[in-house]
């Protein structure tokens, strides 16, 4: 039974440490699900990635939530979306150039952020009580990359591979969920001026609060535990779009307002 055990974590380690590597070359890898099994192996490998970025002294700002599409579910098999990690060095200002060092796959999504103000630990939650705990909402940009090559991944791959997570950029006027249909606000985003991505809140599980009482009930009774100031990037409201040197985003989601995603040449 030890030798199991310790075999299961020598994989995982391996698995961590082929993405690891991709960070570190800046070239994408083969997919790590030759490596490992389940989504248990994979959140277990995601773990060691967390573990050592905060050991590095990464600060962790908030997560971000996947697999929120019931289109993307059903193509990856699964019933449920899954998350990562987003840390302090991920975040970038509305507007200001993002370095493309780092990043190797990049795709921009538009998102709904959800900033709290309360803790929620325990759980489950309901969405009364996910309102209850948001201090305000914001447009978000999330900057998704794989390091896994050319994208072919499954979901464990996603997991492991802290679900995708690259950067993000938030706009800069706070908005009270009070009065505010998420689930109706309509998408857009344009490139160089030019529409390429549009959707809804309804996108997103039906309603991005589905997907953070979601989030909040998975994690109440972890480590990881949603507090006070804690960012959450509700996930996806339309297409993903890939992203370029110069490349210059603007999304606008309705009652939220706008945020910019502009790419260093």
């Amino acid at each position: 039974m030890y030798d199991e055990w310790s075999q299961a974590v020598d994989v995982r380690t391996q698995a961590a440490e082929r993405l690891a590597e991709a960070v570190r070359t800046g070239k994408p890898c083969a997919p790590i699900r030759d490596l490992i099994g389940g989504a248990a192996d994979a959140y277990a490998v995601q773990e060691i990635g967390t573990r050592r970025a905060l050991g590095e002294g990464r600060r962790l700002v908030g997560r971000k939530i996947g697999v929120t599409n019931p289109e993307v579910q059903r193509r990856y098999g699964v019933d449920q979306p899954d998350y990562g990690m987003l840390f302090a060095d991920m975040a970038h200002s509305d507007g200001l150039p993002i370095p493309l060092d780092g990043l190797l796959q990049p795709r921009a999504e538009v998102e709904v952020a959800l900033v709290f103000g309360r803790d929620l630990t325990g759980g489950p939650f309901t969405v009364a009580d996910v309102i209850r705990a948001v201090e305000f909402a914001l447009p978000a940009i999330e900057i998704a990359d794989s390091r896994i090559a050319d994208w072919d991944v499954t979901l464990a791959d996603m997991v492991a591979d802290n679900a995708a997570a690259g950067a993000f950029v938030l706009g800069a006027t706070p908005v009270s969920l009070m009065g505010l249909d998420l689930r109706a606000a309509r998408m857009t985003l344009t490139r160089g001026g030019a529409e390429v991505s549009t959707g809804s809140g309804a996108a997103c599980l039906g309603n991005p609060l589905n997907a953070a009482v979601w989030l909040a009930s998975q994690l109440g009774r972890t480590d990881y535990a949603l507090r006070a100031g804690d960012v959450v990037l509700t996930g996806s409201l339309g297409p993903l779009v890939p992203a370029g040197p110069g490349d210059a985003f603007e999304a606008h989601i309705e009652g939220l307002g706008s945020v910019r995603a502009v790419f260093s040449k």
